[in-house]
């Protein structure tokens, strides 16, 4: 509807505010009609915009409502700094500056504090976009004068925007830091206390916002002042404003821990005491104790700093552990039907402790926290006045576990031992479920350890609890069984399964809705652990699972009906497709039908469902494809799904959805965006199924390569969830595998499909990996491009520039943050404790460089040596010099592999002699590497250049021979650590052997060394090279290997027994393959003819199993 001009000119009179103002308050009309003409008629003034902001602000400054003047300000902050299109740019210049000069001018005269609140919020997000461009030159000015000798509003106001535009002004500010200095030590000391509080406000902004250390420093000498203020509140019993102080100082912490170093011990002692302050509100205490959790938290900046404060670490476990007292008991908790609603009785203190103790035993480690566990843990656990302290003492140990791991896994039984009693003994229910609680844990934190040393100790008592009183703790036992499982070997498991069946059964069938849930998924877990042995129980438990499916109807039993879906699914993969396909298609009948039935949104069953799915079309391989119709309509749609966020303004308040447990709010600048998890995670699930479809049907796909493909790469940079993104970075190989499949097998007919599919993959995946942020993504990344490429063999040449250029950015960055990580080495504090965690960080970076060499491998295995002259710049600038002794053994490693596939994939027409010098020296110094992988990629080296350069390694032999055999003859050459380097040792003399015969030494006695040294039994992958070699040796007749007389047929023989029967086992087991067993058939009949009477000797020296392996695998 239009608005009549005239109508706009009586609104925009500069001779009256009448009908302004009358516009002003029908904006916020309860009248939605009136206030929808009203906010027509004021849009309809944004086009005249100069004097749409002289009427506001003449408004805002002579109005005579309060109300009208504070819907001026908050309009006036809308047009020129908030709406999507500013009228700022719009405005004439002298309309700009009069706008700039009312403002501070309404500073100065505007006596209502909300309105100068508003007031100071438009200065400062106009300033922000206009003072570094020099177009606000009287602001500074202004705001120094009001600090020095204004009123103490004004004061207070010029602080306030102090603080708002440090993060816009504060280098600019840094040639007048002793002057700010001083007004805001000055300010500090100010009786006013909001004074105070606004100048703790602009003093945390500012060393937030400065960039050189320091300009900060110079401000450290305030921290005092700064207590005082903190303290001031608090002793006057205003909490408000000591929360609004305690939030300041935890912001500070969090962006510069080290500000608080030289007055660490004062700062510390002041935030424990109101930390451990009994009177104080819970808000308060717990924003204390989470500046001194954020210390803690700061490794990468000050390392060290606060495990080395006396008394420290004691003090704030033992508070944390008294936070945990902050429970009651709560009759609801006792008669909850779900687990996941039964957090009853808990206080704020309570879940603040339990997240606190995680948070600083990850950061200060077991060294630090165990010995005050242990000091403080058994004195709660035996008071048996209070249960709430036994409570507190199980879930602390709980909740340490992950970051202490390394100190209890020396002990794990000891560590569990408090939960077993507990568990089985104690009177309060509250208490035996927190000892389940805790084995969970615990079992998931020290295991495989803890199962494999105490499960003769673990599985009874958990066995106990599932018959405890209380349906809670029956429940939670089912819910550590699935954590005891998960990390149990499943011969230590068979010993209990009977048992743990019947009890299981006996749950299923009688018992709470709670209960029955629980034993489902313990169930599910049990045959996921047990395999083909829960073939005994099959007959028994899938009846009992499918009537579940057809009579757990209604809303309430939504749950087990889901539960029952995962555990099919589940029980389904163990026995194998053999045994459940006589069931499968009444099965999958039933989930068609309830599929096809539709779920409610709120409806966990969709989940579980798609994962069922799943585990189903791994069970029964292209079986499974007929139904692919129905699963893949709802996958790809949640795998479509878009995120749900909402973007609001900070200063709009707190939003609905801050209470929901779904939704997931962050502050960036003064944005809230509250983004809704549960439709993420489903997203992410979708994506992980999907990964999972195409790579176990592979060509039988087809029909969905194109949607799945659609869908996963727009996905590589979805930044709201790791896991999606993680999921379309895994799914691309295996995209590119079922395409080419589809190909090969004539599923299209199309004869560029797979080339319009590489090119559809690739250029996406390396742009993504320029933008990507996480680390472990990244080498996820390149790991993703190393498998495409080995796919799309000579189709990747068209992407290798973009790759480089990107493997470029990538590696520099990589090599930036480990050369800031490493500065921390040089800090007062670091220690023992510090040096692992360093490490276990740059590891990531590690992998980063390790998946960059798996990429490079793969371009040489594609395109092998004209690929040599692309690659060149990246051998030369980071590769070449991570064979230094002094980079770290995985840096040493790295290199060593990449040289390593540089010789074996890319030596023909002597592209790779031009490293030979340079590598050789490093390749040979690695074969006396400390570090074990160092020395299996060397020595592998040694063997992969004998082979490739031919007559060019002549001259190394004899230096090669002495490398190989100090690993092949070390005294621990065959323990576990030493294993893969010394067989890889043995190839690498083989292959000298083979192609290097004329430059060794004594070849005569050389050949018959290294026959002694086989089979190799541990490294499959090189074993099967080697013994397929030694094949190859025998049927040419070589002259040194069987010896006079054939005097080392004996070993031969041996080699073969040992060899030939794992010729149809997986590769994980195969010594041999199929071919070159037949081939070892073949000689041995020939040796039968030639020399029946030594190979019977050589036969009858064998071991009574090996001879009827042998007989086994000649049958």
């Amino acid at each position: 509807m239009a608005v009549p001009p005239a109508q706009v000119a009586a609104v925009l009179d500069m001779q009256s505010l009448t009908a302004f103002e009358q516009l002003l308050g029908g904006l916020s009309s309860s009248d939605n009609t009136a206030r929808t003409q009203y906010e027509l008629l004021f849009n309809e003034t944004k086009k005249q915009p100069d004097l749409l902001c002289l009427q506001l602000v003449r408004a805002m400054r002579t109005s005579g409502a309060v109300e009208t003047r504070e819907m001026a300000s908050i309009l006036l902050r809308r047009v020129l700094t908030k709406d999507e299109v500013s009228l700022w740019a719009n405005l004439q210049l002298q309309t700009q500056d009069g706008v700039k000069s009312e403002l501070l001018k309404s500073l100065t005269e505007e006596g209502t504090k909300s309105i100068t609140r508003k007031v100071c919020d438009i200065v400062c997000e106009l300033a922000a976009g206009i003072l570094e461009e020099g177009k606000w030159p009287e602001l500074l000015p202004f705001l120094f004068q009001c600090v020095t000798n204004g009123t103490p509003t004004l004061k207070e106001s010029a602080l306030n925007i102090f603080a708002q535009l440090a993060e816009y002004i504060g280098e600019a500010l840094v040639p007048h830091l002793a002057m700010l200095h001083g007004i805001l030590r000055q300010s500090l000391a100010d009786a006013n206390r909001p004074i105070q509080l606004a100048a703790l406000r602009a003093c945390c902004c500012f060393v937030e916002s400065l960039e050189n250390p320091s300009d900060r420093a110079k401000f450290q000498d305030l921290l005092p002042a700064m207590l005082a203020t903190l303290g001031g509140a608090l002793s006057g019993g205003d909490e408000d404003d000591a929360q609004e102080a305690l939030g300041l100082f935890v912001e500070l912490a969090g962006s510069d821990p080290r500000f608080v170093k030289k007055h660490l011990s004062q700062v510390v002692d002041a935030m424990m005491t109101i930390t451990e302050h009994n009177d104080l509100e819970d808000g308060t205490r717990v924003l204390a104790t989470e500046f001194l959790v954020t210390l803690t938290e700061a490794r990468d900046r000050a390392p060290g700093m606060m495990r080395k404060l006396p008394n420290f670490v004691p003090r704030l476990f033992t508070a944390l552990c008294t936070f945990l007292l902050d429970v009651e008991d709560d009759p609801e908790w006792h008669t909850c039907e779900k687990e996941e609603d039964g957090d009853s009785g808990l206080g704020e203190r309570y879940e603040v402790g339990q997240e606190c103790l995680d948070r600083i035993a990850i950061a200060l480690g077991a060294n630090s926290v165990l010995p005050c566990a242990a000091q403080l843990i058994p004195q709660l656990l035996a008071d048996q006045s209070d249960w709430r302290k036994r409570h507190a003492g199980l879930v602390a140990l709980a909740q340490i576990a992950e970051g202490c791991s390394k100190g209890m896994l020396k002990d794990v039984s000891g560590a569990v031992g408090p939960c077993l009693q507990a568990c089985v003994s104690d009177p309060h229910p509250r208490v035996r479920w927190a000892a389940v609680n805790a084995i969970g844990q615990l079992c998931t934190d020290l295991g495989p350890r803890l199962q494999e040393k105490a499960h003769a100790q673990i599985l009874p008592a958990l066995l106990s609890a599932m018959e405890d009183k209380s349906h809670r703790v029956q429940a939670h036992a089912s819910a550590a069984m699935v954590n005891f499982s998960e990390g149990c070997p499943p011969e230590h498991m068979s010993l209990y399964l009977d048992g743990l069946m019947n009890k299981l059964m006996s749950m299923l069938q009688g018992g709470h809705k709670m209960v029955q849930e629980g034993a489902l998924t313990a169930l599910a877990s049990v045959a996921d652990n047990a395999q083909t042995a829960f073939a005994k129980y099959y007959s028994v438990v899938l009846p009992f699972l499918k009537q579940i499916l057809i009579s757990a109807e209604g809303k309430e039993h939504r749950m087990l009906r889901a539960k029952a879906v995962e555990c099919i699914s589940l029980v389904g993969m163990a026995v194998g497709k053999e045994r459940f396909l006589t069931d499968a298609k009444e099965v999958m009948d039933l989930l068609m039908t309830l599929q096809q039935g539709g779920f409610e949104a709120d409806d966990a069953t969709t989940s579980y469902m798609q994962q069922a799915w799943t585990r189903l079309c791994k069970c029964l391989g292209e079986d499974f494809i007929p139904y692919l119709t129905v699963v893949m309509p709802s996958l790809l749609k949640s795998a479509g799904l878009k995120p749900d966020v909402q973007i609001t303004d900070v200063d709009d308040g707190p939003g609905d959805d801050d209470e929901d447990d779904e939704v997931e709010v962050i502050s960036v600048g003064d944005k809230r965006i509250a983004i809704r998890t549960s439709v993420l995670e489903e997203k992410a699930t979708a994506c992980n199924m999907l990964c999972c479809y195409v790579d176990e049907l592979k060509e039988g796909f087809f029909p969905y390569i194109q949607p799945t493909v659609e869908t996963m790469v727009p996905l590589l940079d979805f930044y709201f969830h790791e896991d999606v993104r993680k999921a379309a970075v895994a799914s691309l190989p295996d995209i590119l595998r079922a395409g080419k499949a589809a190909q090969t097998t004539g599923k299209t007919t199309d004869p560029n499909y797979f080339k319009a599919l590489v090119d559809y993959v690739v250029p996406p995946l390396v742009a993504a990996l320029s933008k990507e942020p996480e680390t472990e993504i990244q080498a996820a990344m390149l790991e993703s491009l190393a498998d495409c490429a080995g796919v799309a063999g000579e189709l990747i040449s068209q992407h290798i520039t973009a790759m480089i250029e990107q493997f470029q950015k990538t590696l520099s960055n990589s090599l930036e943050r480990r050369a800031e990580r490493n500065k921390r080495a040089n800090d007062e504090d670091f220690d023992a404790e510090e040096h692992e965690a360093l490490q276990d960080e740059q590891a990531a970076e590690d992998e980063v460089f390790d998946q960059f060499a798996e990429c490079v491998g793969s371009l040489l295995r594609s395109l092998n040596a004209p690929v040599l002259p692309l690659i060149e710049p990246l051998l030369a600038q980071y590769v070449a010099p991570m064979l230094s002794p002094d980079r770290s053994p995985e840096e040493r490693r790295i290199a060593v592999c990449v040289f390593d596939d540089v010789f074996e994939h890319a030596s023909a027409g002597g592209a790779s002699l031009r490293y030979l010098d340079g590598f050789v020296g490093p390749c040979f110094a690695g074969c006396d590497d400390p570090d074990c992988d160092v020395r299996q990629a060397s020595v592998y080296g040694v063997g992969v250049m004998a082979a490739a350069v031919g007559t060019h390694f002549a001259n190394h032999v004899p230096r090669a021979l002495q490398a190989l055999a100090k690993v092949i003859q070390a005294p621990d050459a065959r323990s576990e650590e030493n294993l893969n380097a010394t067989e890889n040792a043995v190839s690498a003399l083989g292959k000298l052997c083979e192609f290097q015969r004329n430059a060794i030494p004594g070849a005569e006695q050389v050949v018959p060394q290294w026959l002694s040294c086989l089979p190799l039994t541990e490294d499959c992958v090189e074993a099967r090279v080697v013994h397929a070699q030694l094949v190859r040796m025998l049927e040419v007749g070589d002259p040194h290997l069987m010896g006079q007389n054939n005097e080392h047929l004996g070993k031969v023989v041996k080699v073969f027994a040992v060899a030939m029967p794992t010729a149809n086992l997986s590769e994980k087991l195969q010594l041999c393959t199929p071919e070159t067993c037949s081939k070892m058939k073949a000689l041995l009949a020939q040796m039968q003819s030639g020399m029946a009477e030594q190979l019977g000797n050589a036969f009858a020296q064998l071991a009574p199993e090996e001879q009827a392996a042998l007989r086994g695998a000649m049958a």
